[in-house]
């Protein structure tokens, strides 16, 4: 009786398991956040946020200086060259010190500009005395 009664048990896990087994297989789904529709149209611009540039100051060593451009040799970095034009206020700034002698190979000076850019916003240091 007992022999019997295990039979049965034993056969009644082995069916439980067949039909568990035996359920459909289904693919594992994600839940996916809401997407916006993206276009397909090629003209239609992609808009990049960017955050605005801030000046920041140069220190340098001036190769040639005139009226319109000024040409600076970083002191932090021999061989990085830069050329700047420069804005309405440091334009009145070169002209006083043209007037006054003007900067010569070697004087050093700070440069206000915009990573980037060739504007000199700003310039600070003492020209040399004129030759």
């Amino acid at each position: 009786m007992k022999n019997f009664k295990f039979i049965i048990s034993a056969l009644f896990c082995a069916a439980a398991l067949l039909a568990v087994g035996a359920s459909p297989a289904r693919a594992q789904v994600v839940a996916e956040p809401a997407r916006t529709p993206i276009s397909t149209d090629a003209n239609t611009p992609v808009v990049v946020k960017q955050k605005p540039a801030k000046a920041v100051w140069l220190r340098a060593e001036v190769i040639h200086a005139d009226r319109r451009t000024l040409i600076v040799r970083e002191e932090g970095n021999g061989m990085e060259v830069h050329t700047f034009t420069f804005s309405a206020r440091a334009k009145d700034k070169m002209e006083q010190a043209q007037d006054a002698g003007g900067f010569q190979s070697g004087d050093h000076v700070r440069v206000l500009w915009i990573p980037g850019s060739s504007e000199a916003l700003n310039i600070k240091g003492r020209p040399s005395k004129p030759i």
